[in-house]
């Protein structure tokens, strides 16, 4: 761990992982599995992040009507977003929430 408390990751992790994140379909798979972790709110606001900085923070704040500051307070470590909120971001980025049966463990 680094002294600032932050994880040390290898050299240009973050960066590929958000060019992966631009394919929708590695963005959805991204999300489905943040969704399924235990600690869910905060890997999924995570994930969640991750994608919006994918697609451009200032072009996904505009499409979800909600200005930029707000966009990153929403999806900060210590944000916790309106399902409002929630719904607009996920429909500016043509996503949109579901409800599905839990599979038996």
């Amino acid at each position: 761990m680094a002294r600032n408390g932050k994880k040390r990751t290898r050299p240009g992790y973050h960066e590929d992982l958000i060019e992966s994140l631009k394919d929708p379909e590695e963005a959805i798979g991204y999300l489905q599995a943040a969704l399924a972790e235990s600690d869910m709110p905060e890997v999924f606001l995570l994930a969640l992040r991750n994608v919006a900085e994918a697609r451009g923070m200032s072009d996904l704040a505009r499409a979800a009507h909600l200005n930029r500051e707000n966009l990153y307070r929403l999806l900060s470590r210590s944000g916790n977003p309106e399902l409002g909120s929630l719904v607009a971001i996920l429909d500016a980025l043509g996503l949109r929430l579901s409800v599905a049966t839990k599979k038996a463990s």
